[in-house]
């Protein structure tokens, strides 16, 4: 009889834990800590214990491993979006989920790719570039979607878009100064920010 694992897959750097999912989650961890200039594909081969030569029945080039890495790290982290703010119908309570997911992917569990997202952009093809900024958009919209309903209910003064590049600022500098052990936590730094953007309009 077969036995099925009731085990619940890890998820590192927004990768499952097959075969495919651990050499890019090892690759977003070498990218960010040598970048993808210095990092060989036997480096990643290293990394996960196959040979390097392995890499090229799942991937023709290493940019194609970069590329793969924002894929998913994009997909899982607009998933996460999208669950974070199921069953909420007060845009308020939208944005604090939007933030508070934004700032896990950032500082939290996908941070090795996210980072390798902002810094590694360059090194993608112009058309690699253009298919992730389709998927970035859709990721984009959900937080257009709640600033626009906040505006309409009159609890935003502010532009949506403008808003929007405002808070991609706030989340995103985290990164460097965030500390996981410190006496602050995500959800404190969610509440602070999300003050910063309605203040009092969300009591």
């Amino acid at each position: 009889m077969v036995q099925v694992s009731t085990q619940p897959q890890q998820i590192v750097n927004g990768m499952d834990d097959s075969p495919r999912g651990k050499l890019l989650s090892a690759a977003a961890r070498l990218f960010r800590d040598q970048g993808f200039d210095r990092t060989t594909v036997r480096d990643i081969a290293r990394e996960v214990g196959i040979q390097s030569g392995s890499l090229f029945h799942h991937f023709p080039t290493k940019e194609d491993i970069l590329f793969a890495v924002m894929v998913e790290v994009i997909r899982f982290n607009t998933e996460r979006l999208r669950a974070a703010i199921a069953g909420k119908a007060d845009p308020a309570e939208q944005l604090r989920a939007l933030i508070r997911a934004e700032l896990q992917a950032i500082i939290g569990d996908t941070r090795e790719a996210m980072s390798v997202l902002v810094y590694e952009w360059r090194c993608l093809t112009p058309q690699h570039q253009q298919e992730a900024l389709a998927l970035r958009a859709i990721y984009e919209q959900l937080w257009m979607d709640a600033l626009e309903a906040l505006r309409s209910a009159g609890r935003l003064k502010a532009d949506a878009f403008i808003t929007r590049r405002l808070i991609t600022g706030m989340t995103s500098w985290s990164s460097n100064w965030f500390d996981a052990h410190g006496s602050l936590t995500i959800d404190q730094l969610t509440d602070i920010i999300l003050d910063r953007v309605i203040g009092e309009h969300c009591a």
